[in-house]
C-alpha cells in the first residue's frame, strides 16, 4: 500500500485519504500558485501505526471512562494530555518506521521542514479545525520528523480539537489524520489574508508580520492589518502594529528575534504588495468557489502560499463556527506571560478588595430597601467576577498544559502527569489557610485544659494566643461556618473543626520545598544556554497558572460567599411572608420582594424525584485518576457546606466538586471522589498537595456513594469500588 504522495499524484479520490489541507494544496499546484514541495503522509499510515502497536485500543479506553457528551473541558484535557504521552511513548514500528525513512531521504535529504495536520473533514465548508491540530516549524533530521508527525496525530486528540468535535456533534472514534512535511520556506515577511472580512462582508482582510506566520497565529506577535475593498483592491485602512520581534528559524523549531531599527518603522508589507496579497486571495477563492483564508509568506519578490481553507464564518446562522471560544484555551508564551501580569497586579487584589468592602458591611442594620440595593451590587459584581473568571482566568490555566507539554516532550515519562510535582510546593491561599488552621490544631493537642475548655465552647480570654490566632483566622478567611445553618454560630463551627483535627496526628503536605528543587534541577539540566533560560521562565510561569488556578477560586469563593450572605439575611426577613419556597428563586424575585411588601414571587420550581421499587448498587465506578495513591475508608457525602462541619477524620470526601471553600477539611479526609473531572479543578490540586487519592469524574457521583459506604479509591487508575 503506498502510504506518501506527493501534491501532484493527489487526485479527486484521494480526498478522504490524504485530508483537507493536503488536498487544496494538490488543487493550487495544479491551478499554477506557487506552493513550497511538499509530500502527504496518507490515513492509512496512522491506522497502522495505531493497530500494530495497540494504541487505538488505549484510546478508546480513554473514551469509554464516560459518556462523551458529559465530559466537560476540564476532562478533556487529561484525556488530551494521557492520550498524547502514549503516542510520545509509542515509538514508529520498524517496519513501518523503515517505509517512512526511505521517502523522506530520497525527497528532502538535509532540508528544513514543516511538518502539518491534514484532517479528512478539515478546511472544509463545514468545518475548519485551523488552529485546533499542531503544526511545526522548522524540523530537521528523519529521527526528528518521525516524532513530529506522531505529535501531529496526536494533535487528532487535542482538548481544542476534541471540544469542536462535540460541538459539531462529529464521531470521536472515527476520526483520523493524514500529515503535510512540507519544505520550509524561509519567509522574511508573512500573513493570513482573508478573502471576506468576517466583521464586514464588502471588505477583504490582510494581516501581515515580518519572519515566520508562526507569532501572529499564536498571538504573540501584533500584525499590521489592512482593510481592502472587495469590488477594486483598494486600499480602505491600515492599523499598524506595535512592532517589535520576529519569529525566525533557530537551531531547531523557532525562536523570537528583536527587529531592526528600520523594520520597527516600517509595516512588512508596501502598498503594491498588500494589493498581491488581495489578488492571491480573490484566486483562491475562485479556485475553490468560496471566500478564503489564504496562509501566505513572501521570499524577497516571491509569494508562496502556504494553505488555504474556507472562511467557515460564512455559514448559516444555525450552523455558526464556535471554535473562537476554543482559541482562548490556547495561549502562547508571551501572551501568558501578559495575562498572567493582568491577573496578579489588577485582577486579584481588585476582587480581594471588592469582597473585602462588602464584607465590612453589616446587613443587619440595613433597611429593606438598603439590602435590596445591597443584594443587587453583589448579584451585579458576582456575574461580572464570573464572566472574568472564564475569559481570563481559566486561560491562564494554559500555562499548567504549556509547561507539562514541554516536560513531556522533553522526558518522556511513563506518568504523565509527573510534571505537576514540579509545580507544586507554591503559596496558595488555600494551603495558607489551612497551615493555619493545623498552626490552631496544635495549640489544642498540645493544651488539654483548653481542649476541655473549647470541648464546652468555652473560650479564653481574648489575649490567649488560640483567641488571638482564631480572631486573626477569621479576619483573614472570613468565618468557615458561614452557610445557611450556620452563619449565626460566629467561630463555634470552626472550633469544632480544629477539635477533629487535633483527634489526629498533623496532615503533612506532600512535598517540602527541597523535593522540589530537586526535580526541577533534574529537569533544568537537560538543557543549556538560551534554551534553559527559556525553560527556566517556562517553569515560573507554569507555578503561577497553578498556584492562580487555586488562588483564583478562592477569592471568587469570597465574593460567591458575601452573595449568599446577602441572599440569607433577605431570606430571613421574607420567611414570614406566607408559604412561599424562598429557596432557588432568582435574586432579582428577592430584591423585588424586599422592596415592595406586597409582591408575592412565583415559588421556585420543585422538580419531583421519580420514585423506584429499585435502588442501583454499583461496585465499581470509573471516573478520571487525578491524584496517585490507593487508599480504603468510610464514604462522607458533602452536599453543601451544611454538613461539612460533620466531616470525620480518615473520611473519604465524596462530592459533587470541591468547593474552594471546603478545602479546609482536606487535610483531614483519606481520599476524595468527585463528580466533576480534570487535574486542574480545585479538590484535584489540593489532593495532590496533600498526597490524598483523588479520583474525579465520577457520574452521580454523590448519589450512587451513601455516606457509610466502605470505599477503595484507586488514584492511579481513576476507579473507586464500592465494598458495601
Amino acid at each position: 500500500m503506498e502510504l506518501v504522495l506527493t501534491l501532484e499524484q493527489i487526485g479527486n479520490d484521494n480526498r478522504e485519504s490524504v485530508g483537507g489541507k493536503s488536498f487544496a494544496l494538490a488543487t493550487m499546484v495544479k491551478n499554477g500558485m506557487k506552493v513550497p514541495e511538499a509530500l502527504c503522509l496518507k490515513v492509512d499510515a496512522y491506522h497502522r501505526f495505531l493497530e500494530t502497536t495497540g494504541l487505538g485500543a488505549r484510546i478508546l479506553m480513554e473514551f469509554n471512562r464516560k459518556d462523551f457528551a458529559e465530559v466537560r473541558w476540564e476532562e478533556m484535557w487529561d484525556a488530551a494530555l494521557r492520550i498524547r504521552n502514549l503516542f510520545i511513548n509509542t515509538p514508529m514500528p520498524s517496519d513501518l518506521r523503515t517505509d517512512l525513512q526511505s521517502v523522506l531521504e530520497s525527497k528532502f535529504p538535509g532540508e528544513s521542514l514543516v511538518v502539518r495536520s491534514s484532517a479528512p473533514g478539515e478546511d472544509s465548508l463545514h468545518a475548519s479545525f485551523a488552529g485546533l491540530h499542531e503544526s511545526y516549524v522548522n524540523v530537521q533530521g528523519v529521527d526528528s520528523i518521525l516524532e513530529h508527525i506522531r505529535l501531529v496525530w496526536a494533535s487528532l486528540w487535542s482538548d481544542r480539537a476534541l471540544l469542536y468535535r462535540q460541538e459539531l456533534g462529529l464521531d470521536v472514534e472515527k476520526s483520523s489524520m493524514a500529515v503535510v512535511i512540507q519544505k520550509l520556506i524561509s519567509g522574511d515577511r508573512s500573513g493570513v489574508a482573508f478573502g471576506k472580512n468576517p466583521n464586514a462582508p464588502h471588505q477583504a482582510v490582510i494581516e501581515s508580520v515580518y519572519g515566520f506566520n508562526q507569532g501572529l497565529v499564536d498571538g504573540s506577535i501584533e500584525p499590521d492589518r489592512w482593510l481592502l475593498d472587495r469590488k477594486n483592491g483598494t486600499i480602505v485602512s491600515h492599523f499598524p502594529a506595535n512592532r517589535e520581534k520576529q519569529v525566525v528559524a533557530g537551531p531547531d523549531s523557532t525562536r523570537l528575534q528583536t527587529l531592526s531599527t528600520e523594520q520597527q518603522a516600517n509595516p512588512p508589507l508596501s502598498e503594491d504588495e498588500v494589493v498581491r496579497v488581495f489578488r492571491l486571495a480573490l484566486q483562491a477563492e475562485e479556485l475553490f468557489g468560496s471566500p478564503q483564508d489564504v496562509e501566505w509568506t513572501f521570499v524577497g519578490d516571491e509569494l508562496y502560499v502556504l494553505q488555504s481553507r474556507p472562511i467557515t464564518s460564512f455559514r448559516a446562522e444555525q450552523e455558526q463556527d464556535s471554535r473562537a471560544w476554543y482559541f482562548t484555551l490556547r495561549r502562547s508564551f508571551e501572551n501568558l506571560r501578559r495575562l498572567r501580569t493582568r491577573v496578579e497586579s489588577e485582577l486579584i487584589p481588585k476582587m480581594q478588595r471588592e469582597a473585602k468592602a462588602f464584607a465590612q458591611q453589616d446587613l443587619s442594620n440595613l433597611s429593606d430597601s438598603d439590602l435590596a440595593q445591597e443584594l443587587a451590587g453583589r448579584q451585579q459584581a458576582h456575574d461580572r467576577w464570573k464572566d472574568i473568571y472564564w475569559s481570563e482566568f481559566i486561560p491562564l490555566a494554559h500555562g499548567i498544559r504549556l509547561f507539562g507539554q514541554v516536560y513531556n516532550d522533553a522526558v518522556s515519562p511513563s506518568d504523565p502527569y509527573e510534571f505537576m510535582d514540579l509545580l507544586g510546593a507554591t503559596e496558595m491561599v488555600s494551603l495558607e489557610r489551612n497551615r493555619r488552621l493545623e498552626n490552631m490544631a496544635a495549640m489544642i493537642r498540645g493544651d488539654s485544659n483548653l481542649s476541655h475548655s473549647l470541648s464546652n465552647l468555652s473560650y479564653h480570654q481574648p489575649d490567649h494566643p488560640f483567641s488571638v490566632a482564631l480572631e486573626e483566622f477569621i479576619d483573614k478567611f472570613g468565618d468557615l461556618s458561614c452557610s445557611e445553618e450556620l452563619c449565626t454560630q460566629g467561630g463555634d463551627a470552626i472550633v469544632r473543626l480544629l477539635l477533629e483535627m487535633a483527634s489526629r496526628p498533623a496532615a503533612k503536605e506532600r512535598f517540602r520545598p527541597g523535593d522540589i528543587e530537586a526535580l526541577v534541577h533534574g529537569f533544568l539540566s537537560r538543557f543549556e544556554g538560551e534554551k534553559r533560560e527559556n525553560m527556566e521562565e517556562l517553569l515560573d510561569l507554569g507555578r503561577a497558572s497553578y498556584r492562580l488556578r487555586d488562588d483564583d477560586n478562592i477569592y471568587f469563593g469570597m465574593i460567591e460567599n458575601q452573595l449568599r450572605l446577602a441572599i440569607e439575611e433577605s431570606k430571613g426577613r421574607l420567611a414570614h411572608r406566607g408559604d412561599i419556597q424562598w429557596d432557588g428563586l432568582d435574586p432579582m424575585e428577592v430584591i423585588n420582594a424586599l422592596n415592595d411588601p406586597d409582591y408575592l414571587p412565583k415559588t421556585a420550581t420543585v422538580t419531583k424525584v421519580d420514585e423506584t421499587n429499585f435502588e442501583v448498587r454499583p461496585r465499581q465506578l470509573v471516573g478520571q485518576p487525578a491524584s496517585p495513591g490507593v487508599v480504603r475508608g468510610r464514604a462522607r457525602v458533602i452536599d453543601g457546606l451544611s454538613n461539612l462541619f460533620e466531616f470525620k477524620a480518615g473520611e473519604i470526601l465524596v462530592c459533587d466538586a470541591v468547593d474552594p471553600n471546603m478545602t479546609f477539611v482536606v487535610p483531614l479526609a483519606a481520599g476524595i471522589v468527585e463528580r466533576r473531572g480534570g487535574m486542574l479543578i480545585h479538590g484535584a490540586i489540593i489532593a495532590r498537595e496533600y498526597g490524598l487519592p483523588c479520583v474525579t469524574g465520577i457520574p452521580n457521583a454523590a448519589s450512587l456513594i451513601h455516606t457509610g459506604d466502605e470505599l477503595t479509591v484507586d488514584g492511579y487508575l481513576g476507579i473507586v469500588v464500592k465494598h458495601s
